[in-house]
């Protein structure tokens, strides 16, 4: 076990802790951040924001480019769209999928610079 020395003083910066402290979201807002950050933790939803990013597509579209069910999408979906990830629009009987919105894509496109650095 490794021992750190203790400081030898306490020296809080007050004028930065005031700042941040002041500019702290609230609670609830953190554990909502969180809570967002956590759907981004399954492989699968990935790759769903992924291809819509690529494409509005419905739920065949999906399953076909990920070689999984159209059962096991239509659960991953729902997931994303409480979350406030995707959206959906029919035509006819046709349902098709497309990211919620421009602050998505902007997730998805700087994981994927932020990976590939």
């Amino acid at each position: 076990m490794i021992v750190l020395p203790a400081c030898e003083f306490m020296h809080v910066h007050k004028d930065i802790v005031s700042e941040v402290n002041a500019a702290m979201p609230k609670e609830e807002e953190l554990y909502a951040l969180a809570d967002l950050y956590k759907i981004f933790g399954d492989s699968t939803r990935i790759k769903i924001l992924y291809v819509l990013s690529k494409s509005e597509m419905c739920v065949c579209d999906i399953a076909s480019i990920l070689g999984m069910t159209i059962s096991a999408i239509s659960h991953q979906l729902k997931i994303l769209k409480q979350a406030r990830l995707v959206k959906f629009r029919k035509d006819g009987k046709v349902v098709f999928y497309s990211l919620a919105d421009d602050h998505v894509t902007t997730i998805i496109n700087n994981g994927m610079e932020h990976i590939e650095e």
